[in-house]
């Protein structure tokens, strides 16, 4: 279900994260959209379904994914910025900032907050975000350099993330 819309050509997603990942995460990323991977896989039954699905969305460019590293000392270690906006068919609009995440270990202590704003109701912020978010994607945001993934995966740009290190 999850996949529908996309495998009838009606949705698109551009995605841009941080340089940071688990190793896990950065393998699957790099098999979906590594050329070499879906020839190398072509015409071989995939047993997994859901799999095999993302890899035909990819494939058709329905999902971009893009990588921010940050080229200043202004900015610590990773890009973190959240940031979304849904498009519907009537060009309608709903904007995020923010996760719903929460972590609460015993070295942070945090919370985070999502705000949502939609275009018939906010129109401007709406606006604000998707402009900001062009300015990401095109590499026009300060302080950081966004490159496609498969670019700074070939370039070694990527980083695995130190999440599983233990810590007293």
């Amino acid at each position: 279900l999850a996949f529908d819309n996309f495998s009838v050509g009606k949705a698109k997603l551009r995605m841009v994260t941080g340089h940071r990942f688990r190793t896990e995460d950065l393998n699957l990323f790099t098999k979906l959209f590594s050329e070499k991977y879906t020839k190398s896989f072509e015409g071989r039954l995939m047993k997994d379904t859901k799999i095999q699905k993302l890899q035909n969305i990819v494939n058709k460019g329905q999902i971009e994914l893009k990588i921010a590293i940050p080229n200043s000392e202004q900015i610590a270690d990773s890009f973190s910025e959240r940031i979304g906006v849904f498009r519907d068919e009537n060009d309608d609009a709903v904007a995020f900032t923010g996760t719903s995440r929460e972590s609460f270990s015993t070295q942070t202590r945090d919370f985070e907050s999502v705000d949502v704003f939609t275009s018939w109701n906010d129109k401007s912020r709406v606006e604000r975000k998707m402009k900001d978010f062009e300015e990401l994607w095109e590499n026009k945001t300060k302080h950081l350099e966004v490159y496609d993934f498969m670019y700074a995966e070939e370039k070694n740009l990527l980083k695995y993330s130190s999440d599983w290190v233990l810590r007293d």
